[in-house]
């Protein structure tokens, strides 16, 4: 088998035990930029796909005879032309890695971020100046969680460190399953209101694009942020710039957005109650050994003539 790694842009696949697994049954070759034209994957017959930066469109798999099976990390698929691949034979296996810690934990250090001024702090002593802000922390704070999935519930069991009152919110949240996770099932509507830090763990899909409209912010405490690394239009964009620069929020913590890199100029650069990072949740050291294991074991799976899971076209 020869396996190409794609868009390995932090240079993090090398080294890790799932490529060291992988040299030993195969020829493995990684890509740390662009691979170029299609020619330069042809001969390969398995890619290890790096998260949805690499898009299969018909035009891309028509000039890659070769390829067999993609092990697709991360938990999304929107990417893939999946008619185009069930016509070439072309297996999309899951390979995601599980659920990111490292999402869950920025979203805690957003909010940290936020509520302690940090980000304006650091630039202040950095300019020379000595200020001292009043500012909020989190403990005994309610923590409204909006989608109790993984990484929602890795949130939920980092705030109990912080004495927080969790709540949660998810369509099909039942309250057995709230309460093993030990919080307190709400509607979305009262965990707006209730809530002094609202944390966005949801799936992107038709039903939860907008979920966060103008209504459901106006909701939200005067004093509240609001934190999002799931993904960006989740929220209305228009609507939070709003509220942010009327101050009707306090505050939000980003690492998603509408259009990724965010636009030079975007209004929400120009907002000092808004903490801004450029998608940092996901590539983190145990993410990308996570993805490095599960890409091997589907790959030495699928080569021993084994079952892969496989993603759906709804993915």
């Amino acid at each position: 088998m020869r396996v190409a790694i794609l868009d390995d842009i932090h240079g993090a696949y090398d080294g890790t035990d799932g490529v060291r697994r992988l040299r030993e049954r195969a020829e493995v070759r990684i890509f740390t930029g662009p691979f170029g034209e299609p020619a330069a994957l042809r001969g390969y017959d398995a890619l290890i796909a790096n998260r949805e930066r690499t898009r299969f469109t018909r035009a891309l798999l028509d000039q890659l005879p070769d390829l067999r099976i993609v092990a697709q990390t991360g938990n999304h698929a929107y990417h893939v032309d999946f008619a185009a691949a069930a016509e070439r034979g072309v297996i999309f296996a899951k390979a995601s890695g599980g659920f990111s810690t490292g999402a869950a934990e920025l979203a805690i250090g957003l909010a940290i971020a936020v509520m302690r001024r940090i980000p304006a702090a650091d630039a202040a002593v950095r300019r020379g100046e000595w200020q001292m802000p009043l500012t909020r922390v989190l403990h005994a704070k309610s923590l409204g969680i909006i989608g109790l999935g993984h990484v929602g519930r890795h949130v939920a069991r980092i705030a109990k460190a912080f004495e927080m009152r969790v709540l949660a919110w998810s369509p099909r949240l039942t309250d057995a399953a709230s309460s093993a996770a030990g919080v307190e099932r709400r509607e979305l509507d009262d965990l707006l209101r209730e809530s002094d830090v609202v944390s966005i763990h949801a799936t992107l899909a038709p039903e939860s694009r907008g979920l966060l409209d103008a209504r459901r912010i106006g909701l939200m405490k005067p004093t509240a942020c609001l934190i999002n690394t799931a993904r960006g239009p989740i929220v209305d964009e228009t609507a939070l710039v709003a509220a942010l620069a009327a101050g009707r929020i306090a505050g939000a913590g980003l690492d998603v957005f509408d259009n990724e890199p965010l636009p030079a100029g975007h209004p929400l650069t120009t907002l000092s109650n808004a903490v801004l990072t450029p998608h940092l949740g996901w590539p983190t050291d145990e993410g990308y050994a996570r993805f490095a294991d599960t890409a091997a074991d589907v790959l030495l799976a699928y080569l021993e003539g084994h079952a892969v899971p496989q993603f759906l076209p709804h993915h």
